[in-house]
């Protein structure tokens, strides 16, 4: 049984680290298997790390999951994503640890913890190591517009990035 409400885990973990956050209905998260096909054939660090594509969830593994739960967080946070993998984590054991067993998060970006991944088990960094949204098949444009956050592509220097993460909760 959880000790703790999800809200008061939320303000205490992310507050004044993040723009904001929503809770979300994890079947409202938008997957599609297009998306995978941009790791396989438009970023060079496929295949490069334990937790993008070839070796992250399928789209449709994806869908099973998230359909599995209940309730998840959407987090946005600008400007730079560093630091978003770790606080993602922290949230995670934050939750599990207060009862939230299922907690389970998927930052934005790659795996950036041992630099070059080795590319085998066992992963050095099991604690902090969780496949992006993009690598899973999440449709992360969609998913954020359709909860109300702000994303654009970053066609130059001018336009402001923003950062995504969703953390599965119940």
């Amino acid at each position: 049984m959880p000790e703790r409400a999800i809200e008061v885990i939320l303000e205490e973990v992310l507050a004044g680290k993040v723009e904001a956050y929503h809770l979300v209905n994890p079947q409202e998260v938008v997957t599609a298997e297009w998306v995978r096909l941009k790791c396989q054939y438009g970023c060079d660090g496929y295949g490069q790390s334990l937790t993008c594509p070839p070796y992250s969830p399928t789209p449709e593994i994806t869908r099973k999951v998230l359909n599995s739960y209940r309730c998840a967080v959407l987090i946005w946070k600008s400007r730079e994503w560093q630091g978003l993998r770790e606080l993602c984590a922290h949230l995670e054991r934050t939750l599990f640890l207060d009862g939230y067993y299922k907690a389970f998060a998927m930052p934005s970006g790659p795996c950036e913890r041992c630099g070059a991944c080795p590319g085998k088990y066992p992963c050095r960094y099991p604690e902090s190591a969780r496949p992006s949204m993009e690598a899973c098949g999440i449709d992360v444009y969609a998913t954020v517009r359709k909860f109300g956050f702000p994303i654009e592509v970053v066609r130059s220097c001018t336009v402001e990035p923003h950062y995504y993460a969703l953390v599965l909760i119940v």
